[in-house]
């Protein structure tokens, strides 16, 4: 491993996409020394991107993805590689090794395991951590012994039990309902039965927190709250996983069930984990999804807001560089994501809400 350069020189994946130009904003703001090369598969999408070099390379199920991306680490003398998607993520820490730049990503098992939301479900409640009751669905002419397995309920939540943004959740009352659906599914989208879970809904407050940890330890929190939805109008869920508005806030309720859940699945966690929990009937927060080794989408409210920007201290915590971090949990109050189609995320103080207008 060649000793990192005077100006950390970082490979961010998926560049021109909203996720990974949203971190490079982010880390341009936190530190303007760091040098930024971006990389992605689709070369529409690489022209968007905001870093200052860039490099077209094959999909993450491309079999000449780890040649493309040794050749880019080597030629631009790249200290820390950043995958930013679940896929991307995937196939990053099955190089490991392999790459002649530093990773900071956690244990292969653990992106496996948090992937499959059924199986992270299964686990995290075998452990005592608090998550929606879920059951697979093996058969659809037996939806409905599901139902009756979750007991007398006003509703409940179907969904794809992989990938983001919600695709393919929709809340269901009727194990009818839930069938139509699945099969519309296997019918159009070519996505089998086998593929959804039913579990009980959550009808609570709705939260994202962002998380660093090194070996085990929990390095900084910051969570937001989800008032309302991008798409969420137009979507048959009437959710999603990305808001159009968020808020900054503090329940030490919840970050306490996310740092149980990291120790439950690795005692040694290393890497960036975001995680997206639901009030239950009884407000207690249940963790429904936990994205391990990448950013989310809204990294901006947890980088441009607090005392600490979470994407700047990733980067100096890959590298072994020096942090002062007095307080693990960083809350700046009253601060709000505001996000739009092809608008530039605005993260604002309420005092400056009101800023400009009349």
């Amino acid at each position: 491993m060649r000793k990192p350069n005077l100006n950390p020189r970082l490979l961010v994946m998926g560049a021109g996409s909203g996720a990974s130009n949203n971190l490079i904003r982010s880390l341009r703001a936190g530190d303007p020394s760091l040098v930024i090369v971006g990389c992605n598969a689709d070369r529409f999408v690489l022209k968007k991107s905001l870093a200052g070099e860039n490099h077209l390379i094959p999909s993450c199920a491309d079999s000449g993805l780890g040649e493309a991306v040794r050749h880019v680490v080597e030629t631009e003398g790249i200290d820390l590689l950043i995958p930013n998607s679940d896929p991307d993520v995937r196939a990053i820490a099955g190089l490991n090794g392999d790459l002649r730049c530093r990773l900071f990503l956690p244990a292969r098992r653990v992106i496996e395991l948090c992937q499959d939301k059924y199986e992270l479900t299964v686990y995290l409640r075998s452990h005592g951590i608090p998550a929606p009751r879920t059951h697979a669905v093996t058969d659809l002419e037996r939806i409905e012994e599901l139902f009756l397995r979750l007991g007398s309920r006003s509703r409940f939540w179907c969904r794809i039990r992989t990938g983001g943004g919600s695709m393919g959740a929709i809340p269901v009352k009727r194990a009818e309902q839930a069938r139509s659906w699945i099969r519309y599914w296997e019918e159009m989208r070519g996505v089998p039965a086998a593929s959804f879970t039913i579990s009980e809904y959550l009808p609570g407050r709705d939260f994202s927190l962002q998380c660093l940890w090194n070996d085990g330890t929990l390095v900084l929190a910051k969570m937001s709250e989800r008032l309302s939805y991008f798409g969420g109008a137009h979507s048959p869920s009437g959710v999603s996983s990305t808001p159009a508005l968020g808020k900054t806030v503090l329940e030490p309720r919840v970050v306490e069930v996310c740092t149980a859940a990291i120790r439950a699945v690795d005692p040694k966690a290393s890497g960036v984990f975001c995680f997206d929990l639901k009030e239950d009937e009884e407000g207690v927060p249940c963790v429904t999804e936990i994205n391990a080794g990448r950013f989310a989408m809204i990294t901006n409210i947890y980088d441009l807001a607090g005392r600490h920007n979470m994407a700047v201290t990733y980067v100096r915590l890959a590298l072994d560089l020096p942090l002062d971090i007095q307080h693990v949990q960083d809350f700046a109050e009253d601060y709000y994501l505001v996000r739009d189609l092809d608008t530039l995320p605005g993260v604002f103080h309420a005092e400056e809400l009101f800023e400009g207008m009349r």
